[in-house]
């Protein structure tokens, strides 16, 4: 397996990894949402940047992030804003590996911090992810505008 950036060629790919995301929270965005993600994620001046996990010439992995200054650091916060591993894929560290894989990208190119979040009952997601870190005691809340 290799985890790299994406390219253009990529898209098909992306695009299927990012509806069975969307699917699995049940969700549905406006083509042109989906669209425009994929834009900024092929945009070198743009905060959102995707890492890509392809075994076997197919790829069974994604990760869309977004890179932000903040106000508690002077280094920049990578916000891993999805995650998500193929169905057919999953139990093979993938989603570990895409977690380790911007832990050392952070560490190469001097972020300050790396968070992300998860839904309370996706028991699964949330072993993997309390194995890099344990949850803290922040309650989110969101409006959308």
């Amino acid at each position: 397996m290799t985890i790299r950036d994406p390219v253009t060629a990529d898209e098909a790919g992306w695009h299927r990894l990012w509806t069975g995301y969307l699917a699995f929270y049940g969700e549905a965005l406006p083509e042109a949402v989906t669209a425009e993600t994929w834009r900024r994620i092929l945009d070198p001046a743009s905060a959102v940047f995707a890492r890509l996990a392809e075994r076997d010439g197919a790829l069974v992995g994604m990760t869309v992030n977004v890179l932000h200054e903040g106000t508690w650091t002077t280094a920049p916060t990578c916000y891993l804003e999805d995650l998500f591993v193929a169905p057919e894929a999953r139990g093979a560290g993938i989603g570990r590996a895409l977690i380790a894989d911007l832990i050392a990208l952070g560490r190469i190119r001097g972020w300050s911090r790396l968070y992300w979040h998860t839904r309370i009952d996706n028991a699964a997601a949330r072993r993997l992810y309390e194995s890099f870190a344990p949850a803290d005691d922040f309650c989110r809340y969101r409006l959308t505008l």
